[in-house]
């Protein structure tokens, strides 16, 4: 059994967890760090405890995928807040050095995100003063962006020049001091790749948009990787906490000898072109970048496919998954997709030409599609897929519905395949598109919470989301040859945008 390190992103169940529910059942052993140094939130990890681990166990060990990250500023939230010098980030950078010099034969897979800008006012997970300035921060980015470019109006201008003057200095100089400290860690990881120190590196872009801070951090990036004739060893697509899955697929592929090829089908027409929430380019080509940075590639038929994916995308604009329930229907959900094609496709996948059928369930921003979910229930499709995602962005649904799908191709059906299937059911559709909203509105004033702020990790929301997700499990998940069974519920930042599980499935 081979063995891969694995330093995530931070502490959350997205990071932490779903690479080893994975890994669970393969021929490969992911070994994580102790949970307790991993941090928490805006509290940075142990980062020189985890140096020590992993130098501790480079030399036994096959591969290693590593979150710089946590390795320099102690996870994805510290990123954001951190007062490190240049000179400090690159020593810590610079250690990579040392686990190719203990054990030159580790396969080494990186991630470093491109620092995000949120474009809302909140300090929830950025520095305390974006709670006053985040908009405009965000706002200014993009003006500054597009005069660059010679596209902004005399509208943008005008309201450029009021923002120049509004938002403090020492804010705007705070927020742009540190991303381009972040930027110069970027570039130099980039150079490790050139060095090769590191084998195979990814760039997320979280929450990104087509202009502002981060697409001129991007591109600044991009021209280094291309300076270095890099692009077939480092990749920049819009991601995050999904990267983790899919490096772990890449790697998995790779010492396996495998590429396998990949059939998208769409619900629409137009849905391959909608640029979805939270990113900047049409969900095709992000599509296309999540498929090969997984160590696979696009398929141009199902006949030469090994697995299919069914990809539920918006018939145009996307909108948040919270809104399926809202009266007025929107057209580019009710006439212009086909959930009911997309649910046959599926089923002839499964049934008769028994291939691998991946559900990337894109439609929503932030949670599934419960229409399609019944869809599949009705035809009894649920328990069969080799994979499904519905949660948070189009970029973390995909990776994580490769990654799973990818995993089974080579291993089928086992234990923790269903369970993670089940995950993935309870959470993106039971908590991200009905109990969240649900608890948040109906419960939460008369509990005394806010959606920002609960009663801890595992406090009385916690009891009650576990109560409604078992009920909503009973009811739109359940079959007649499986029951989810949830056996840990818990809110790993004491608020409500994420959820922890442990689920698993018994067979009636």
């Amino acid at each position: 059994m081979r063995t891969i390190l694995y330093v995530p992103l931070d502490e959350r169940p997205c990071n932490f967890d779903f690479p080893a529910d994975l890994a669970a059942g393969t021929d490969f052993r992911l070994v994580r760090p102790e949970l307790e140094a991993m941090g928490r939130k805006k509290s940075p990890a142990d980062v020189e405890r985890l140096w020590a681990w992993l130098f501790e166990r480079a030399a036994e060990a096959d591969g290693a995928i590593v979150s710089l990250d946590t390795l320099v500023y102690g996870g994805i939230v510290p990123s954001r807040l951190h007062l490190l010098s240049p000179e400090q980030c690159r020593e810590r950078l610079d250690r990579l050095r040392q686990l190719k010099q203990i054990n030159p034969k580790l396969r080494l897979y990186a991630f470093n995100l491109i620092m995000r800008c949120p474009s809302y006012s909140s300090g929830d997970e950025e520095p305390d003063y974006y709670e006053a300035w985040g908009k405009d921060i965000f706002r200014r980015g993009v003006f500054r962006h597009r005069a660059e470019l010679g596209l902004a109006d005399e509208k943008e201008l005008a309201e450029l020049k009021r923002l120049d003057t509004a938002i403090p200095d020492v804010v705007w100089q705070d927020y742009t001091e540190r991303r381009d400290v972040n930027l110069q860690v970027n570039r130099w990881a980039v150079e490790l790749v050139k060095e090769r120190i590191v084998d195979f590196m990814i760039v997320p872009q979280d929450d990104s948009a087509p202009f502002g801070l981060t697409a001129v951090d991007q591109q600044r990036v991009r021209e280094h990787i291309r300076s270095l004739s890099l692009q077939l060893q480092v990749y920049m697509y819009p991601g995050a906490d999904e990267v983790g899955c899919t490096l772990l697929a890449r790697m998995i592929n790779g010492f396996m000898g495998v590429r396998p090829l990949i059939y998208p089908h769409f619900s629409s027409v137009q849905g391959p072109f909608v640029t979805p929430l939270y990113e900047d380019r049409m969900l095709y080509e992000t599509l296309k970048c999540h498929i090969v940075a997984a160590g696979a590639m696009m398929a141009s038929s199902v006949g030469e496919a090994d697995l299919i994916l069914c990809v539920n995308t918006p018939g145009e604009q996307m909108i948040e998954a919270w809104e399926q329930a809202l009266p007025n229907p929107n057209r580019g959900y009710t006439v212009l997709r086909n959930l009911v094609e997309l649910t046959e496709m599926a089923h002839e996948v499964v049934h008769r030409w028994k291939k691998p059928c991946l559900v990337a369930d894109v439609a929503y921003a932030n949670g599934s599609d419960l229409e399609l979910l019944g869809l599949l229930r009705q035809k009894g499709l649920l328990f069969r897929l080799a994979a499904y995602a519905g949660w948070n962005t189009n970029g973390n649904t995909l990776g994580t519905c490769l990654a799973q799908g990818l995993i089974y191709y080579l291993y089928g059906d086992t234990p923790g395949h269903r369970d993670f299937l089940a995950l993935r059911l309870v959470e993106d559709a039971g908590y991200c598109a009905s109990v969240r909203q649900q608890v948040t509105q109906s419960c939460l004033p008369s509990m005394g919470h806010t959606y920002f702020s609960v009663d801890g990790e595992r406090g009385a929301v916690a009891d009650l989301v576990k109560r409604e997700l078992q009920q909503f499990a009973r009811e739109q998940i359940d079959d007649e040859g499986h029951r989810v069974v949830i056996d840990d519920c818990r809110m790993p930042w004491s608020r409500m945008f994420e959820v922890g599980l442990r689920v698993r499935v018994e067979r009636r």
